[in-house]
């Protein structure tokens, strides 16, 4: 069983995919981890940014936002605090705050992030792979 970090620009094509580039990958992944074949790990403020997404851009009302919230919460992925430590000195080198957190659970966990956040893949090449490019055999 393969284990992947995958971010929020990854998940969030999982719960709405209509004119997002690359959703087919996003779907690839997840049919892998329906399967059983791929253990997803995340730091827990995946969710936080998956439910802002769905409430500012997406603008969805309470009762959709609610059973988002709990589709989220059900899915069963292994959500892993990163040390703070890591976080910032991935922030030092550029990234975000909430980006450096997805680096730093892979860099601790010693497997790989799979992004479509252009910023995070140049900024931790070593640990990332872009989206379009993750094979299920990789």
């Amino acid at each position: 069983m393969r284990e992947l970090v995958l971010d929020a620009s990854v998940i969030l094509k999982w719960f709405r995919s209509e004119g997002e580039p690359r959703a087919d990958s996003a779907h690839g992944l997840r049919a892998a981890f329906e399967a059983g074949d791929l253990v997803v790990l995340a730091p827990p403020l995946l969710l936080l940014e998956i439910v802002n997404v769905a409430a500012r851009r997406w603008r969805l009302e309470e009762q959709p936002l609610l059973e988002l919230a709990s589709a989220l919460q059900e899915l069963g992925l292994e959500l892993i605090e990163p040390e703070l430590t890591a976080v910032a000195r991935w922030a030092a080198r550029g990234l975000t705050a909430y980006d450096a957190t997805y680096v730093a659970v892979a860099e601790a966990s010693s497997t790989t992030l799979v992004s479509d956040d252009q910023l995070v893949l140049s900024t931790a090449p070593g640990l990332t792979v872009a989206l379009d490019r993750w094979e299920p055999t990789s």
